[in-house]
């Protein structure tokens, strides 16, 4: 994107008639491409920007679709049926105000859906995993044996330890973390990455669309964690990352009875979300295989 957006704006600002203009024309405007690239590769750096400023960045200087459009083009493909996404990051400042949660935080994360925005912190999180996976707390003494000898999710408790240690989640310094339904979100900004509860049929159009410019075996990709691990943990660090992964989850025996029985979670970074929001309408979910996929959705 970086590299199109980059010469886009020297045909531009060069007044290049042709894309196939002379040798001479090219090379006499390398210079301005060079300079373009070198000089916002330094305001980046100098910013310290992430994938998602950078997203920011590229909202200033080309159309991106905006959240209005990007639902419309959703109902679209996918019909009325289909819960709308929800968007969800850190923040300074609250989506709603704190509420009592339940101990596994999974079913007031699914209720967001109907439209109720939930906000956690330090405050009503109270599930010692949930406090990890959140980046809230440290990871409490007790996991380590409770994941292994009473879930028995891995063999040894120092598995459970290596596991985590390996995923180097470092406490947030943010205090809030916002659920808001993507119809309620005012800015893309506002987020850190989107959310889908999704049945196996609207998985097939979420995944596939994902797959359209990705050929990464690991495109769509699933790993060992709790339901919120998979939903914010992997995520979240993706999105910091600037990956390209998209994660399945609700895989937890645990957590999936606080969700419909033929649901699973897809989550997508922002960073990527960016990307697939300019490949939507050239995808498979405007094509003849999918719209059937699409009334069986919306059981017509």
């Amino acid at each position: 994107i970086f590299i199109i957006h980059s010469v886009l704006v020297v045909y531009r600002s060069a007044n290049i008639t042709s894309l196939f203009g002379t040798r001479k024309l090219i090379l006499g405007n390398l210079q301005h491409i060079k300079h373009f690239i070198f000089n916002t590769l330094q305001r980046l750096l100098k910013s310290q920007y992430s994938s998602l400023n950078y997203f920011h960045y590229l909202c200033k200087n080309i159309k991106i679709m905006t959240i209005s459009e990007f639902i419309e083009r959703y109902r679209e493909a996918f019909g009325e049926a289909a819960p709308l996404p929800i968007a969800f990051g850190y923040s300074n400042t609250l989506a709603t105000e704190i509420r009592s949660v339940p101990k596994c935080m999974i079913g007031a994360i699914s209720k967001v859906r109907s439209g109720e925005s939930l906000t956690l912190s330090v405050e009503n999180v109270i599930c010692g995993g949930g406090g990890l996976y959140t980046a809230f707390r440290e990871m409490p003494e007790r996991v380590p044996v409770f994941v292994s000898e009473v879930e028995h999710y891995k063999k040894t408790k120092e598995m459970v330890v290596e596991y985590i240690n390996a995923l180097d989640i470092k406490i947030t310094d943010k205090p809030y973390l916002n659920f808001v339904r993507i119809d309620k979100l005012e800015r893309w900004e506002d987020a850190e990455a989107m959310l889908f509860f999704a049945t196996p049929d609207m998985l097939s159009g979420l995944c596939t669309w994902a797959f359209y410019d990705n050929n990464a075996t690991d495109a769509v990709t699933t790993q060992f964690g709790s339901g919120c691990a998979a939903i914010v943990t992997f995520t979240i660090d993706e999105q910091r990352r600037g990956g390209r992964r998209c994660f399945l989850g609700m895989l937890d025996p645990s957590a999936r009875p606080l969700v419909p029985e033929n649901e699973l979670t897809l989550t997508i970074p922002m960073c990527r979300f960016q990307e697939m929001l300019t490949t939507m309408n050239d995808s498979a979910l405007y094509q003849k295989a999918f719209s059937a996929i699409k009334r069986r959705i919306n059981k017509e």
